[in-house]
């Protein structure tokens, strides 16, 4: 793929202090993390793509840039939709996106079991798309909120939260004016009863999101949204405040080393 001129200085070949700086864990094999291909699809007005595609890089996995016009997906192993104002929200967030060339492969990809990530205004493209269920509206008191937010995780079955403990409390970045997580009553409680919910809001909710509901998956368990930054907190001095000090917290690691273990084992 050639990167478009509108993704300028986009440099996926700067060199990382350490390669696999987010994979501590021995029994990943360094050679064989590095065979696996994860995309990031960016739209126009995209935002958080390169933040992703370094989060993937730390891992030692490779990162793999992908184009909303591309209509194939570059034989990847898994898929990232990052956050941002994909063409510029208009009609809904989400709603323009969902017709994109590349999201009829997301799609395709999601039905053979591919392991899909929607964070933001992904999660958006993905309630569009279909792939999960519900909406993301205006938050309840109509502004934007900016904070470090702590989530409970519900479901650690799914490809990106099987290192994670059931029960958990983490703290990852979230921003964001449409956040609101809304469905019909039955669709909550299918949800809930199926143990579909991956993330809740913890402490406080930041939006009025339904069972303070910050995440979901699908019924096969390979497509995840949620709308906190995960891709935010991978690397100390650069997220949330943690227990080692102010802006140690890298929580949103475990996401992309849960998808790794799950890659190499499936």
């Amino acid at each position: 793929m050639v990167v478009p001129s509108s993704m300028p200085g986009l440099d996926l070949t700067a060199p990382i202090e350490s390669p696999r700086a987010l994979n501590a864990d021995v029994s990943l094999n360094e050679s064989d993390v590095a065979r696996l291909r994860i995309g990031v699809v960016t739209f126009p007005g995209t935002l958080d793509d390169r933040d992703a595609l370094r989060a993937i890089r730390l891992t030692g996995a490779q990162a793999v840039p992908l184009w909303h016009a591309d209509e194939g997906l570059q034989d990847v192993d898994a898929i990232v939709l990052p956050g941002g104002f994909s063409y510029g929200d208009y009609l809904r967030c989400g709603a323009i996106a969902r017709f994109a060339p590349v999201m009829d492969a997301v799609v395709d990809a999601a039905g053979g079991g591919m392991p899909i990530l929607g964070i933001c205004n992904g999660f958006q493209v993905l309630c569009e798309s279909h792939l999960l269920p519900g909406a993301l509206v205006r938050n309840d008191h109509q502004h934007f909120i900016c904070r470090d937010q702590q989530l409970r995780v519900e479901n650690t079955d799914t490809a990106f939260t099987c290192r994670f403990t059931p029960g958990q409390t983490i703290t990852i970045p979230l921003k964001n004016g449409e956040g609101q997580f809304v469905a019909d009553a039955a669709t909550i409680d299918e949800l809930e009863d199926a143990g579909r919910v991956v993330f809740r809001y913890h402490g406080m909710n930041p939006n009025g999101s339904i069972n303070d509901i910050a995440g979901i998956t699908n019924e096969q368990g390979n497509v995840v949204g949620l709308m906190p930054h995960p891709e935010h907190a991978v690397e100390a001095g650069y997220g949330p405040d943690g227990p080692l000090g102010p802006r140690t917290g890298t929580d949103g690691a475990t996401f992309f080393t849960s998808l790794v273990a799950t890659l190499l084992a499936s």
